[in-house]
């Protein structure tokens, strides 16, 4: 399983993770997708890893930014 960190900026409430985590969903295969606007990141965990690139335009499609993304279990 890969776990995939997002640090995202903009997010400030509980509809701005539903927001996150809908456009995860939606976008690519993942297993599970929980996000913290507290914390200002998502962690989403999947079989095979995310493209960077396309995970930084679907998220800036809803008007948030991924200031880092951090991949582990590779």
């Amino acid at each position: 399983m890969i776990t995939t960190i997002l640090e995202i900026d903009g997010m400030a409430c509980s509809m701005c993770e539903s927001h996150i985590n809908d456009v995860i969903r939606n976008t690519f295969a993942v297993k599970k997708v929980k996000s913290s606007y507290k914390k200002g990141r998502s962690e989403i965990k999947s079989v095979e890893a995310l493209d960077e690139d396309a995970v930084r335009k679907a998220i800036s499609a809803t008007g948030y930014t991924v200031k880092n993304m951090t991949v582990s279990g590779v």
